[in-house]
């Protein structure tokens, strides 16, 4: 199988690194606008070699792992250059604007969009986990609109490298991701600007902060030039979550203001919930 991987960052490069272990015939191109990184991925060596998007030509597989700010035109710079035979398949976080940007397109057929729920807050080839998509939700849009053939090769890299398949219209799709992921990173990147803001000796940070202030602003260490045009495509979602997570602040903070403990409790034993919740899908 021969794979070019478009972005050979933290993202491709953990895709790479998974087919290599799984499909270990497979010859795996990179290709990314940095050359640097592609240096760095060949020394890594999780790419076989430096690609082009003419190489898309007669390839078996592409996967496109950019920055949605120019995924669209990634992605269709790369339906323009896929052969017949071609799967080409995306890994962005927001899923709307992208296939609408495609759906004309005469190659439709041969993409497959597709959101592995995966990642950390660390970006770049050195960044790259050959298990980062085992046991992982991989949200799959449109699948009706991808060439019956090319949905089996896609389907089967994706078992193969140990991810469960969810179904799920884009629209859908990005209305419940910008709530369990775009509003986490806002949540923790908001904590850390409080927190700096606040507290001007970073040494007293260093020294006080315990693991669950480390954990829950750990998504702040994560790329603003990778988060920032999500939150862009993604915006009018991102603002319907934004207003609901206000209005709870708001609320909260309210009832400790006026020594409603009573309820401070209650508030945060219904959502203990969400213990019994993530417990089931781990």
């Amino acid at each position: 199988m021969k794979v070019s991987v478009i972005g050979v960052g933290l993202i491709g490069g953990s895709f790479a690194l998974a087919i290599k272990e799984s499909f270990p015939e497979s010859t795996i191109f990179g290709i990314d606008k940095s050359e640097a990184h592609v240096k760095e991925a060949l020394e890594i060596g999780f790419i076989d070699a430096a690609g082009t998007m003419e190489d898309l030509a007669d390839s078996d597989v592409a996967i496109v792992a950019v920055p949605v700010d120019i995924s669209i035109k990634v992605l269709k710079e790369a339906l323009d250059n896929a052969g017949d035979h071609t799967l080409v398949i995306d890994a962005g976080s927001t899923k709307f604007k992208l296939c609408e940007a495609v759906k004309d397109h005469p190659k439709r057929r041969n993409y497959l969009s597709s959101h592995p729920i995966a990642g950390t807050e660390f970006s770049g080839p050195s960044a790259a986990i050959k298990d980062l998509y085992k046991e992982k939700t991989n949200i799959v849009c449109e699948v009706e609109k991808t060439a019956f053939k090319l949905q089996e090769r896609g389907m089967e890299i994706f078992r193969k490298i140990g991810m469960r398949i969810r179904y799920m219209d884009p629209e859908s799709h990005d209305r419940h991701i910008a709530y369990v992921s775009h509003l986490s990173h806002i949540s923790s990147f908001m904590l850390g600007k409080t927190v700096l803001e606040k507290e001007k000796n970073e040494r007293d940070i260093f020294d006080l902060a315990g693991s669950g202030f480390a954990s829950t602003v750990r998504l702040a260490k994560s790329s603003p030039a990778m988060w920032s045009p999500i939150f862009q495509q993604n915006k009018e979602n991102v603002l319907e979550t934004l207003n609901e997570y206000i209005h709870n602040l708001t609320a909260f903070r309210d009832l400790i203001a006026n020594d409603e403990f009573g309820e401070v409790y209650n508030e945060m034993e219904r959502t203990n919930h969400i213990k019994s919740i993530l417990n089931g899908i781990s």
